[in-house]
């Protein structure tokens, strides 16, 4: 049946039986909800605050990643943001900490004698960056000790929101083996 009558241009009046109109209704229960909505943000953020001042977000460096190449030779790498090193370990690769750098580290390592021991691996590593705008740079690898082990580091200029591809060349056991890995900043 039509709300309006044919001809007249009047509505048709039904009985309120059933509580208000159903615009009304709809009125209503956005109205309902919104207040307890608001209600519940409301609770859920006294609760936040504490008196504590808002604390700045702390860099959270990737997991150190591994590639397992030929020989059997594993390569331990990581780039992160020379700022996210405490100034020990700064000193202790001999680099100066700094907004716009990233350190490389690549670790050659090879199978101990019991599973998961790890021995040394000798090696030379080439590396070379690129940015999502296409620039490239070679980067100058050199070795470090550090205490048992030698780690080859090199600086990586980078920019704030960089996507930087890194492709890593390893000299080792007589052959060239080639791996590349991807960090966001």
């Amino acid at each position: 049946m039509s709300a309006f009558r044919s001809g007249t241009g009047t509505a048709s009046r039904r009985p309120c039986a059933s509580g208000p109109r159903p615009a009304a209704r709809t009125r209503l229960l956005g109205h309902v909800f919104a207040a307890a909505l608001a209600s519940l943000l409301t609770a859920a953020l006294a609760g936040c605050g504490g008196g504590q001042a808002p604390v700045a977000a702390q860099f959270v460096p990737p997991a150190p990643a591994v590639a397992d190449l030929q020989g059997p030779l594993r390569a331990h790498y990581n780039l992160l943001p020379t700022l996210a090193l405490s100034e020990a370990v700064a000193r202790q690769y001999g680099i100066e900490r700094s907004a716009g750098q990233a350190l490389l580290v690549v670790a050659l390592r090879r199978p101990g004698e019991t599973p998961g021991d790890e021995i040394v691996a000798e090696g030379q590593v080439h590396a070379r960056a690129r940015n999502l705008a296409g620039q490239q740079q070679e980067i100058a690898m050199r070795a470090v000790g550090t205490g048992d082990y030698i780690d080859h580091i090199g600086m990586v200029a980078i920019g704030t929101r960089d996507v930087v591809r890194i492709e890593v060349s390893v000299d080792a056991a007589g052959g060239r083996q080639r791996f590349d890995f991807q960090r966001n900043f």
